[in-house]
């Protein structure tokens, strides 16, 4: 395992595309190879877990041929997939897992299921309970994780209420909803990212988008396309971060996606004096996209910042971030309800504390959140990020803004997300 040794900078100055969408790869990739025909993804994800989705395509017998921002994919229909030959090896990928699974239930064979050692930690028992109810056969360890063992049947459809507001969750019904003979529907506590609904209409199938309510009818006749993939908005909101933070900055970020259900972190900042400005808005099919540009400068809230309820499904893969750009913030940052970060790669409540503590920082840590004072200043120190890549980057940027030198541990790890993160930060990073 490698280290890398972050020093503090005085700004951020150019302009990056970013890879492509993390979220929106995934769903792309299994889509397509249940359609028919030929898809082309251009802009794809080169993400450690955009490439474990490849992979498990191809042990289900799946044509997939790939070059540095495209891929090609020849969909085999929704029962063309082969019986693998072996266990499907999902890596530290959680939306591998939990979407390919809702395929898989309505495959005529039989799948095994597993993950690195992170992701065999984090529940699956919320995708087992709604595929059982579907007629699936799955089987888990006793406390419902990884390995997943799948008997595929012949699936019936189901209106399925979510208890957790869960987009993977979410998508996993869908997809199998799309093998089952009649209309599937799934209501959520909560606005989650609309990818997959989006998606699937695209590919031609018939989906009906109500109030925090999906449904999709099956079986479902999907046709190949080419099918363009926005830069990963997750992944920007590192380098926004540090523009922010560091003094004299200006970046520019071509080419993002700025789906609603996703801008939940630009549109806080923006309410606390971010300016973020949002030009050549596009769509690329039905998907929002937009450069930003990105000044740094004070931020501030006019009362006690606290984020929650609903507001967190909307932000929180970038609540990492913005616990560490809260020690930025006049007046700091409250999060609660964001219990789910404890299921994560890592736990994200627990590291994000204990790291932030190592670079002198004052945080209050709940079951379900955290408060951050701000504003308070950051030391060098060295990070361990537990294997998790939002930790990881999230406190390259906190180096960036600290005394001293920060080294982070396991630096590979960011490569599960934004390969190159590195890089792209060295090539805007003015000393």
């Amino acid at each position: 395992m490698s280290s890398k040794t972050v020093y503090r900078a005085r700004c951020l100055r150019g302009s990056v595309a970013l890879p492509g969408d993390k979220s929106i790869s995934h769903r792309a990739a299994l889509i397509a190879a249940i359609a028919s025909g030929d898809s082309q993804l251009v802009n794809y994800s080169p993400s450690a877990d955009c490439q474990s989705t490849l992979r498990c395509l191809r042990a289900l017998g799946v044509s997939v041929a790939s070059w540095p921002g495209r891929v090609h994919i020849r969909g085999c229909g929704l029962h063309g997939w082969r019986a693998p030959t072996a266990t499907l090896d999902a890596g530290n990928s959680g939306t591998t897992m939990r979407l390919l699974a809702g395929l898989l239930a309505g495959q005529p064979f039989e799948s095994v299921l597993t993950g690195d050692a992170s992701l065999r930690r984090r529940p699956m028992r919320r995708i087992i309970d709604p595929l059982s109810k579907m007629g699936a056969e799955i089987s888990a360890r006793e406390d419902g994780r990884a390995p997943l063992r799948i008997r595929g049947t012949r699936l019936r459809p189901i209106a399925y209420q979510l208890p957790i507001a869960s987009a993977q969750v979410k998508s996993c019904i869908l997809l199998a909803g799309l093998l089952a003979h009649g209309t599937t529907q799934v209501t959520e506590p909560a606005v989650t990212r609309n990818h997959t609904e989006i998606m699937l209409g695209q590919f031609g199938a018939r989906v009906e988008i109500g109030d925090r309510t999906v449904a999709v009818t099956g079986p479902a006749e999907l046709t190949g396309r080419e099918y363009r993939i926005p830069g990963d908005l997750s992944s920007a909101a590192f380098l926004i971060a540090a523009a922010l933070a560091l003094p004299g900055s200006l970046i520019r970020l071509t080419g993002v996606g700025v789906n609603p259900t996703r801008t939940g972190f630009i549109e806080l900042l923006q309410s606390l004096g971010a300016p973020i400005q949002w030009h050549n808005r596009r769509s690329w099919q039905d998907e929002p996209v937009a450069d930003l540009v990105v000044r740094s400068a004070p931020l501030r809230a006019r009362r006690p910042l606290t984020i929650g309820g609903e507001m967190i499904p909307r932000l929180i893969d970038e609540i990492p971030i913005l616990a560490v750009l809260a020690t930025r913030i006049e007046g700091g940052v409250t999060i609660h309800d964001a219990q789910e970060l404890r299921v994560k790669e890592s736990d994200r409540i627990r590291t994000v504390a204990e790291n932030l503590r190592r670079m002198g920082a004052r945080v209050q840590e709940f079951p379900d959140g955290l408060h951050v004072p701000g504003p308070q200043s950051l030391r060098g120190a060295l990070v361990n990020a537990r294997g998790d890549h939002r930790i990881a980057m999230a406190f390259a940027i906190a180096g960036l803004m600290a005394e001293g030198e920060t080294v982070i541990d396991s630096s590979e790890v960011v490569d599960i997300s934004f390969p190159g993160f590195f890089r792209t930060l060295d090539d805007l990073v003015v000393r």
